[in-house]
């Protein structure tokens, strides 16, 4: 197996000042970050999404083998279809297979069947985990930590459209089989999880819920 030729980087050394800073900032972006599920039907220029994309792809995989495809779906047609399966899917979800404690869970959010957003919202971005690919021979090239892999490289994804101006919606209608079928992908890619992007509707209700305290989610030894 060839072996990674060495590159020499110049990383940007930053003050114990500039990093605190920038962290704050950073920070006080994300914090305004909410799940949208009322969107407009504003369009968002391709290259936004291209760049926002560009940003996931640069995530750390396991071995480098980047285990990710992202489909992003702007033509209507398209969208209708993935619309009409997803809501399929939810139905079924909602009527039997969820447990009365899920759909408990659930109630707090407003969240039914409907999915309107996925034809109203400009884009959806299919996500896909790769289980493996194949070379150009055809053999098949092993990929390692493909969850945790993908997982960094949408929150990634989430992170660049966020503080491009957009808002988004992590939609995983269960399951998601129907997204391969109808985005034309290989047996051996899995739907991960489709965004969804857009401007939200101005003024934008949400429910009103909180995050844990950071003493809650953090240990520092």
């Amino acid at each position: 197996m060839s072996e990674y030729k060495p590159k020499t980087i110049e990383f940007n050394i930053r003050s114990a000042t500039e990093l605190e800073t920038r962290s704050a900032d950073f920070h006080a972006t994300m914090k305004t970050r909410r799940s949208v599920r009322h969107f407009t039907n504003r369009p968002v220029d391709e290259n936004v999404i291209r760049n926002a994309i560009a940003t996931a792809n640069s995530a750390p995989s396991g071995a480098n083998r980047q285990p990710w495809h992202f489909v992003a779906v702007q033509d209507p047609n398209i969208k209708n279809q993935i619309r009409l399966a997803a809501e399929a899917e939810e139905r079924t979800l909602y009527e039997r297979r969820a447990s009365d404690q899920w759909l408990e869970a659930l109630a707090p959010l407003g969240t039914d069947a409907q999915k309107p957003f996925l034809e109203t919202a400009p884009w959806l971005i299919a996500i896909f985990a790769r289980k493996y690919t194949l070379s150009e021979n055809g053999e098949k090239l092993k990929h390692y930590y493909t969850p945790e892999s993908v997982g960094i490289a949408t929150g990634l994804l989430i992170a660049a459209l966020h503080y491009a101006g957009l808002g988004t919606l992590t939609h995983t209608p269960s399951p998601m089989g129907f997204l391969r079928t109808l985005l034309d992908r290989p047996d051996y890619e899995k739907p991960y999880l489709l965004l969804v992007v857009g401007h939200p509707v101005t003024p934008l209700e949400v429910p009103d819920v909180s995050k844990l305290s950071l003493d809650e989610v953090l240990t520092m030894v």
